[in-house]
C-alpha cells in the first residue's frame, strides 16, 4: 500500500480540483488523495466523482454536510487516514497556492529525521508571491506575534502546507484540538512541538491563487490573535506525553 495521502479540504474549487488532482498524480512518488469537501455547491463534488472512476485506487473523497471550517475537515481526514495506515499524512490547498512539486521534499524531510515538516514562506525571506502588502504583514506578523507568546522558534507558525508522520497524529489528541479556522495551524504545530516532537520548516514559495476566491477574512484572524493566549495559558495546565 502506499505511504502517503495528501489531505486536501475544499469548498467551491471547481476552477482549481480537477487540475490540482491530476498535478498531484503526476508527481514521480505514488500519493493518494483524500478531499474532504464541505457541502459545495459549485459541482465541485461531481468533479471529483468523475476522476474517481478514473483514479479508483487513488482518489477518494469525504462529504460533509456545510462549511464546518477547516480545521475540523484536516481534523475529519486526519482521522481518516490514520484508520487505514497512512505513514505521511499531507495537508495542502487545492487552489495552487501550494506547490504540488514541494510535498515530495516536505516527505523527504520527515523521511531524513523531521516528524512533521513546514512548508515555510518565511524561512529565508519572505516567499510570498501576489498577496498585497497589507496581508504579507499581517501574515508575516501573526508569526512573530505567536513566537512571542509561545517562545517557539517556528518562522510560519501559520503555514497550512504540512506533512506529518501518522505517529504525530495518533499523539497530540486530535479531540482535544479548540480551533477551527487559521489558528488551527498553530495549534497543530505547538501541541506537537509540546509532544516532544521534531518539527522543521522547509522552504517554499507561496503564490495566491488565481482562480476561485479565497476564504480568509478578518474574524479568522481576529480568532488566531486571541486563540494563541488562551492556547498559551492552557498549555500551562496540561500535561503533554512525549510520542
Amino acid at each position: 500500500m502506499p505511504d502517503s495521502i495528501v489531505i486536501i479540504p475544499t469548498y467551491n474549487e471547481r476552477e482549481n480540483i480537477e487540475r490540482m488532482i491530476r498535478k498531484v498524480f503526476s508527481l514521480p512518488h505514488d500519493f493518494h488523495i483524500l478531499i474532504v469537501d464541505d457541502g459545495s455547491p459549485d459541482g465541485t463534488q461531481s468533479i471529483v466523482e468523475s476522476l474517481q472512476i478514473e483514479y479508483p485506487d487513488r482518489l477518494f473523497m469525504e462529504k460533509r454536510k456545510g462549511k464546518q471550517g477547516l480545521g475540523t475537515a484536516y481534523i475529519h481526514g486526519f482521522k481518516w487516514c490514520i484508520a487505514r495506515l497512512y505513514d505521511f499524512i499531507f495537508e495542502m490547498d487545492a487552489d495552487f497556492s501550494h506547490n504540488p512539486n514541494d510535498l515530495l521534499r516536505l516527505r523527504q524531510a520527515c523521511i531524513d529525521g523531521a516528524d512533521a515538516a513546514v512548508g515555510s514562506r518565511y524561512i529565508k525571506g519572505v516567499n510570498v508571491v501576489n498577496w498585497p502588502m497589507s496581508r504579507v504583514l499581517m501574515s508575516y506578523f501573526a508569526s512573530v506575534y505567536v513566537r512571542m507568546i509561545t517562545g517557539i522558534d517556528i518562522q510560519d507558525f501559520t503555514a497550512g502546507f504540512m506533512c506529518y508522520k501518522r505517529k504525530v497524529l495518533e499523539t497530540v489528541q486530535l479531540h482535544k484540538i479548540k480551533f477551527v479556522g487559521y489558528a488551527f495551524q498553530i495549534e497543530m504545530k505547538y501541541t506537537a512541538i509540546k509532544h516532544g516532537f521534531k518539527v522543521v520548516e522547509v522552504p517554499i514559495i507561496f503564490t495566491d491563487r488565481t482562480a476561485g476566491e479565497s476564504k480568509m477574512s478578518t474574524r479568522i484572524f481576529r480568532e488566531a490573535f486571541l486563540g494563541v493566549i488562551q492556547m498559551r495559558i492552557n498549555s500551562i495546565f496540561r500535561k503533554y506525553p512525549e510520542g
